[in-house]
C-alpha cells in the first residue's frame, strides 16, 4: 500500500523535475537582444541566418534605443543590450559590470526632404541648422523653405554620436523627435523643408544624403575617419554570458559574416577599420 501511495508522487516529482529540465534548457537556447534601431536590421538579419543554421536556438531581437538596451543588460533583463554609444557614456549604467563586443561600424549622415534643393553643407552650415540659427533654406543656397528640424528621441546613440560630432556638447534646437531610424526616414521623405539625420543602412532614394564640406558619407571614408560622423555597433552582455549568447556573438565578429553579412547590411566590417575610438571620442589609428 505505501508503494502504491508512493509511486504517483514520485512519477510526479520525476515530471517536475523533467519539466524544470526542459524548461532550463530552453532558456539556455534563447537569446533576446535589445537596444539600437540602427543596428536593429543587422541583428535582424544576423539572427535569422544563425537560426537556420541552429534550429534549435531562439533569437529575438527588438528596438527602444540604445539606452533601453544598456539598462536592460545590466538589470540582466536581456542577453544582449545594443548600443550606438560606449556604456561609459549613458549616465546611471555601470560599464564595469559589462563586456563590450564590437561587432560593427555604422555611418550616419544628415538627410534633407529631396525639394529643399541643397546636396552639401559645410561643418559650420550643419552645425548651425540643429542649433536653429539657420532657419531658411534659401540662406545655405536652397529653396525659399522653412528648415524643419526633426531630432531622435534622447537615449538614441545615433542622436548622441550625431551631436557629439556635429555641435561639440551644445544644446541642439528644441524640435520633433522621433523614436526610430525608420520614423525619421519616412517623415524627412514625405515633409518639404525637413532636415534630420540617419543611420547608413536606413538610407534610400526618396531622401537626399548630404555630403558635408563636398566628403561623402561613404564606406571608404568612414574606414579612414575622413568622414566622421560614425560608431560602432556594440553588444554588451554581463560578465558571464550564456554559451548560446557567446556562440552567436561569435557568428556575427567572424569573418565571413562580417565580409558578407555585415557589408550587405550597410555597415562596415569591423576588420575594415583603419582607426579606433574610445569612449571619450578620442580617434587614432588602428595598430596593425
Amino acid at each position: 500500500m505505501h508503494y502504491q501511495r508512493l509511486l504517483p508522487i514520485c512519477l510526479a516529482a520525476v515530471g517536475i523535475l523533467m519539466l524544470t529540465g526542459c524548461g532550463s534548457k530552453n532558456k539556455q537556447n534563447t537569446v533576446t537582444a535589445v537596444g539600437s534601431t540602427a543596428m536593429q536590421p543587422l541583428v535582424q538579419k544576423a539572427g535569422s541566418d544563425y537560426q537556420a543554421e541552429h534550429p534549435k536556438v531562439s533569437i529575438t531581437v527588438q528596438g527602444g534605443g540604445s539606452g533601453t538596451g544598456l539598462s536592460q543588460v545590466e538589470t540582466g533583463a536581456v542577453n544582449i543590450g545594443d548600443s550606438d554609444i560606449f556604456a561609459e557614456q549613458k549616465d546611471g549604467i555601470h560599464a564595469k559590470k559589462l563586456i563590450d563586443h564590437q561587432v560593427a561600424v555604422v555611418g550616419i549622415a544628415p538627410i534633407t526632404n529631396p525639394k529643399n534643393g541643397v546636396n552639401n553643407l559645410s561643418e559650420k552650415q550643419l552645425e548651425n541648422i540643429f542649433l536653429g540659427k539657420i532657419k531658411n533654406w534659401k540662406e545655405v543656397g536652397g529653396k525659399d523653405l522653412p528648415i524643419i528640424v526633426i531630432n531622435r528621441a534622447q537615449g538614441s546613440g545615433t542622436r548622441s554620436t550625431f551631436e557629439k560630432s556635429v555641435l561639440k556638447g551644445k544644446d541642439a534646437v528644441k524640435s520633433q523627435e522621433q523614436d526610430s531610424n525608420g520614423t525619421v526616414q519616412k517623415i524627412v521623405e514625405n515633409t518639404p523643408g525637413t532636415i534630420s539625420y540617419l543611420s547608413l543602412p536606413y538610407l534610400n532614394n526618396q531622401v537626399k544624403v548630404l555630403s558635408v564640406d563636398h566628403i561623402q558619407p561613404n564606406y571608404q571614408n568612414i574606414t579612414t575617419n575622413r568622414w566622421k560622423i560614425w560608431s560602432y555597433e556594440h553588444m554588451y552582455t554581463n560578465k558571464q554570458p550564456s554559451p548560446t549568447t557567446k556562440k552567436f556573438i561569435a557568428y556575427i565578429m567572424s569573418k565571413p559574416t562580417q565580409q558578407k553579412l555585415v557589408k550587405a547590411a550597410g555597415y562596415v566590417s569591423i576588420h575594415d577599420m583603419k582607426v579606433q575610438m574610445d569612449a571619450a571620442g578620442k580617434v587614432t589609428h588602428k595598430p596593425k
